[in-house]
């Protein structure tokens, strides 16, 4: 569809690019972005080439920063209710939240296909970080929130951030791409034969990945002591991306001493995005409440 992705932002949303020059890992191609709008309005994106935050700025920033990366299992990215909508209510509580479009899986367009969704949700946190004194942010109170494969690209970088495999620009730059805190909702986390959404899997790694990518993007296997704080919410009857995937996780953080708090659902199925319709418990008001206890409100 001819439609602009910048055009379908507020104006006072504005969209700039993720990167200031050429975008890394990336390779001659006539690959082009395509945006649908679906019959209920929402907006979805695929091929994209070049990467952008969007920024929704609060009346009073707080001083803490959120990057929220859509799901779409590593083919499309609903911008809508796992981004531009979370991001409005954020900015609602003093959070100056961002919305990553980032680049997806794609052999024409890119050197690698499976790091450049990782190299942009480092630069996201990078680039946020250096802009932390023109947003009225704290430098070290900056999330990192992900959807579904978004929980993905979110876990991963907040697990194996400090280098990226075969790409060394992941380790050019002085400013931290660690991000400060992580939620994940209803996220892939492992890419093993029997938890892995395997649509997202092959989409990043190829149909035949080994084993030792298999483990280094299984971001269960990843965490360590230094992983920082997560929020975790899941469906128990997710028949998309099954539930294990938050309780590996959730283990994983508790192996390792790293503080976790998690929300299961016995309904709710996948991508329900802020309001899961089987209950009347708010997510979000779950959310508010770590935040808050976590300084992050302040």
């Amino acid at each position: 569809m001819g439609l602009s992705s910048a055009g379908l932002q507020a104006q006072t949303s504005p969209e700039w690019p993720l990167y200031p020059g050429p975008v890394p890992n990336s390779r001659p191609s006539q690959v082009q972005e395509v945006v649908e709008k679906q019959p209920n309005g929402s907006i979805r994106i695929s091929q994209v080439v070049q990467p952008t935050l969007t920024v929704f700025r609060p009346t009073q920033p707080n001083g803490t920063a959120i990057i929220i990366c859509p799901g779409g299992g590593y083919t499309r990215l609903a911008m809508d209710h796992e981004g531009y909508d979370v991001a409005r209510h954020l900015a609602e509580w003093g959070i100056t939240a961002f919305v990553l479009k980032y680049r997806l899986p794609d052999a024409a367009s890119q050197l690698d296909k499976s790091t450049a969704p990782l190299l942009d949700a480092q630069q996201a946190v990078r680039v946020v970080r250096q802009r932390s004194q023109k947003y009225g942010l704290n430098p070290a109170r900056i999330g990192l929130m992900g959807f579904s494969a978004g929980g993905h690209l979110a876990a991963t970088a907040g697990t194996i951030h400090r280098v990226v495999p075969g790409n060394p620009a992941s380790t050019s730059s002085a400013t931290s791409a660690a991000p400060d805190f992580l939620m994940l909702l209803y996220p892939v986390i492992s890419f093993s034969d029997s938890l892995a959404h395997l649509g997202s899997r092959t989409n990043l790694l190829g149909e035949h990945p080994t084993p030792a990518q298999i483990r280094l993007y299984s971001a269960d296997e990843q965490v360590t002591a230094r992983t920082p704080p997560v929020f975790l919410v899941h469906a128990q009857d997710d028949e998309v991306v099954k539930v294990q995937n938050s309780l590996r996780f959730y283990e994983a953080c508790l192996h390792h001493r790293v503080p976790v708090e998690m929300h299961l659902y016995p309904n709710g199925g996948h991508g329900f995005g802020m309001p899961n319709p089987t209950t009347p418990d708010a997510w979000m008001d779950r959310l508010r409440n770590w935040l808050r206890a976590g300084g992050w409100l302040r």
